[in-house]
């Protein structure tokens, strides 16, 4: 009952998004298609942006949105899943459901949201004419897996302390977007000086955009090592969101 309550949320999250419009869902493979083709028009044509020793004049487009693509999902989940108890509380008043299954439903909606514009990032590659190996591909869901497993417990713990903190909102906001700078996303890391480097090693999230520009970009297998390392921090990150929860869980319920 409690799974099938988080499933519907998902879908109504999904599809409320697009609720009134004229083509409705349709506008979620809309979206994910024409952000493509806008990246892609504005670096490879307009500003003929190329990567150092790449010739392809694609190649910055598909680096690019290889990183641009889980980045999305990944802020979305956090700052989305941060405000999850307040955005549910008439519910959670009516409905028997444990609070820290909750966010679940945010992690699946940006989930479908996600393949649907991986989807779309594919078929530019292929018809990029850019090497595309099948095994490679087979490692994105576990790279996405532990990119969620991470943004879902950061998502979690703001979600109890957004209930007492009602400001966490936009300091979320504004921490995500200097996250975003700080993540080699719109440039390659091998450019910045050695110190820089080497502050790069402490940020998580460099270690899952790493991961798919490796696979996407490079056509080359991932660093596991990293990825392991991630899938750690993103348990005990999720271990001490549920402690934490669990302390404050009467407070949380009588502050919403």
């Amino acid at each position: 009952m409690r799974s099938n309550l988080i499933l519907e949320l998902a879908k109504r999250d999904f599809t409320e998004r697009y609720a009134g419009s004229v083509l409705g869902v349709i506008w979620a493979f809309i979206w994910p298609l024409v952000m493509i083709a806008i990246y892609t028009l504005v670096f490879s044509r307009v500003m003929q942006a190329k990567l150092p020793g790449v010739s392809s004049a694609y190649s910055y487009s598909i680096y690019l949105i290889s990183g641009l693509l889980p980045w999305t999902a990944f802020t979305n989940t956090i700052t989305r899943a941060s405000t999850v108890f307040l955005d549910k509380r008439h519910l959670i008043s009516k409905v028997s459901i444990p609070l820290p299954r909750l966010p679940l439903y945010v992690v699946i909606s940006e989930t479908m949201t996600f393949l649907v514009s991986i989807l779309f990032y594919l078929l530019f590659i292929v018809i990029a004419g850019t090497p595309l190996s099948l095994k490679l591909i087979l490692i994105v869901p576990f790279v996405y897996a532990v990119q969620q497993i991470f943004a879902f417990s950061l998502g979690f713990l703001f979600a109890t302390l957004s209930v007492f903190l009602r400001d966490l909102r936009e300091l979320i906001s504004i921490i995500m977007q200097l996250w975003f700078w700080f993540t080699p996303i719109v440039y390659v890391k091998d450019i910045m000086p050695e110190l820089a480097q080497k502050l790069l090693m402490l940020n998580p999230a460099l270690y899952f955009i790493d991961a798919y520009h490796q696979i996407f970009f490079f056509d080359q297998l991932p660093n596991f090592g990293q990825l392991i390392v991630l899938t750690i921090i993103g348990h005990l990150l999720l271990l001490m969101a549920y402690t934490f929860f669990k302390k404050l869980e009467k407070e949380v319920r009588d502050f919403l």
